[in-house]
């Protein structure tokens, strides 16, 4: 290679031969200097830029840890509160089944039922088959799982003795209407029978009377009580009777009162079993305070006594 210098006059050259280290160098420092240069450069450039990429990338992961994190939180307050309520309801369930089961077994006393009719401690015989039994059984369960079938096995068990007792419920409420509806016992709380039902010596002429119920003696002012429900038809001085009070019952029977010194059931009224209806007295054809206590079956009268010793079952 050879390299021609002319001067400013034009009038003399020089020429420089350069052998081939001369021309690697002369080519490193015109060429490498400006490729260096421009390296050197998009480097600076790009390490501001990926510095600044680099900022801004973990700034967006900081954003969305903190996000995260806190969607974290509030799963697991919304899980510990959702277990907390399901282990609250799970005992009040549980508390409810075994306040059921005390008040069956009561009831079931109570009610004088044959033992084991109502067992309040088992759930009711129920059955059936169930195709997706055998698939449901083969195949695992999550917890949240076995927690739903925890409180729909509780359910049905409320459900079982809620069921029983309905039915406990309305036989004893069949037992119920039927006492109070049935003519039986004594129409006082003290008191002795004095006079029976049937012929008899006639208390004021000595002469064979028929008597068409019972007397029962006590002392004036004691509590003349209806023997079974039903509806006061008559409340008033009656002749012979004096203040009588007629109640009418259920399957044609009719109970009369009289003699009383006071009625203390009013005419349309509705008595219970056992409820004080007058008090006893000695009006109308009397000879000291007694109660004349009268049956009536479909408009006859029948014997009082097969009714006062009579047993409800």
């Amino acid at each position: 290679m050879k390299i021609i210098i002319i001067n400013n006059r034009a009038d003399k050259t020089r020429s420089i031969t350069l052998n081939s280290w001369a021309k690697g160098l002369l080519s490193v420092l015109l060429l490498g200097i400006p490729v260096a240069a421009g390296t050197l450069l998009g480097v600076k450039i790009a390490d501001g830029r990926w510095e600044l990429l680099f900022e801004n990338t973990v700034g967006e992961m900081r954003e969305q840890i903190v996000v995260q994190r806190s969607e974290v939180d509030a799963g697991r307050d919304q899980v510990e509160a959702t277990l907390s309520a399901m282990t609250v309801k799970l005992a009040q369930m549980r508390s409810r089944l075994v306040r059921l089961d005390a008040l069956g077994e009561q009831l079931t006393q109570i009610a004088s039922l044959q033992e084991g009719e109502f067992d309040f401690s088992r759930s009711a015989g129920l059955g059936g088959p169930d195709e997706r039994l055998d698939a449901e059984v083969t195949r695992s369960m999550s917890s949240q799982d076995e927690l739903k079938m925890l409180f729909a096995s509780m359910d049905n068990s409320l459900s079982d003795r809620e069921a029983q007792l309905n039915v406990l419920q309305s036989m004893m409420a069949d037992n119920r209407l039927k006492t109070e509806s049935t003519v039986a016992g004594r129409p006082i709380l003290k008191g002795w029978l004095s006079s029976e039902y049937g012929m008899r010596t006639d208390p004021f002429h000595g002469k064979q009377r028929w008597h068409n119920g019972v007397d029962f003696a006590g002392r004036e002012g004691s509590s003349v009580i209806a023997v079974a429900s039903g509806v006061v038809t008559w409340s008033g001085t009656r002749s012979g009777y004096g203040q009588m009070v007629e109640v009418n019952h259920s399957d044609g029977y009719v109970t009369r009162y009289a003699h009383n010194k006071e009625n203390m059931a009013k005419l349309g009224a509705i008595v219970k079993k056992g409820e004080v209806i007058a008090k006893m007295g000695s009006t109308g054809r009397s000879t000291g305070p007694h109660v004349h206590f009268e049956v009536y079956k479909n408009g006859r009268t029948v014997d009082p006594s097969t009714y006062i010793h009579r047993t409800i079952r």
